[in-house]
């Protein structure tokens, strides 16, 4: 066996150019392709017409397509050049450029008159921290009407950031509106829950459960305000137990 056939295997991993400067009497092993080329795409079939010497006929263009449709009356109420909602003059084409479509121009041509205006609903908040739980009713206008906590309810100490003080406390909330008759004037209800302390999840039990059966149905929205701090101060170093 020749030294060759012996390093055939390396001469086919090689490039053509060094094949040839390294073997340039030999054949190529495999040759790159035997295949003639071709066009990726297949020919278009030209149909047989009875007069081949007459040209072939294009595709209608899609301007002649639109031409063809406005003689047939399909475009006859088109207007090339709508009336612009901000006006035509210097003044209003600068305050649309400025304000977008907020422009002074464009809001004294909004109407309200279909725009339903939605009141303003009550508020209430729940506080939960490790420690306690705060359950406070307020108006529309942010005034409260109901204002408690675990220990209003007689929870001393470490008992009032229980599980327990902030479903008892939830529940005396929902029979103390019952009992002054707000179910009535509240229309619409806003829930808002602040902290992650275990009175969260009782008032949201309460809420679910049958207490709040009758206050559940008015409930529009529920958020969550508790605080975030992006930088701010130095926390407190880490209790240790």
């Amino acid at each position: 066996m020749d030294k060759f056939a012996r390093h055939a295997s390396t001469y086919r991993s090689i490039c053509i150019q060094c094949r040839t400067r390294l073997l340039p009497n030999r054949p190529l092993l495999r040759p790159f392709s035997t295949s003639t080329p071709h066009s990726a795409e297949p020919p278009i079939p030209i149909p047989e017409s009875s007069t081949p010497s007459s040209p072939q006929q294009e595709p209608p263009s899609f301007l002649s397509t639109i031409r063809s449709s406005q003689t047939n009356n399909a475009f006859t109420n088109y207007d090339p050049k709508p009336e612009s909602p901000f006006g035509s003059s210097v003044e209003s084409i600068y305050e649309h450029a400025r304000y977008g479509r907020y422009s002074p121009a464009a809001a004294s041509t909004w109407s309200t008159a279909d725009t339903p205006v939605l009141p303003e609903p009550y508020h209430l908040h729940v506080y939960s921290t490790r420690h306690n739980t705060h359950i406070t009713l307020t108006k529309p206008d942010r005034n409260p009407i109901i204002s408690v906590s675990s220990g209003t309810i007689g929870f001393r100490k470490a008992a009032r950031g229980t599980y327990d003080a902030g479903y008892q406390l939830g529940a005396y909330v929902m029979g103390k509106i019952q009992q002054q008759g707000l179910l009535t004037q509240i229309h619409a209800l806003e829930v808002v829950l602040r902290d992650f302390g275990p009175g969260r999840e009782a008032v949201t039990k309460i809420l679910l459960g049958s207490e709040g059966k009758n206050l559940r149905g008015r409930v529009t929205r529920v958020c969550d305000a508790t605080r975030l701090k992006f930088g701010g101060t130095r926390s407190k170093k880490a209790r240790r137990l």
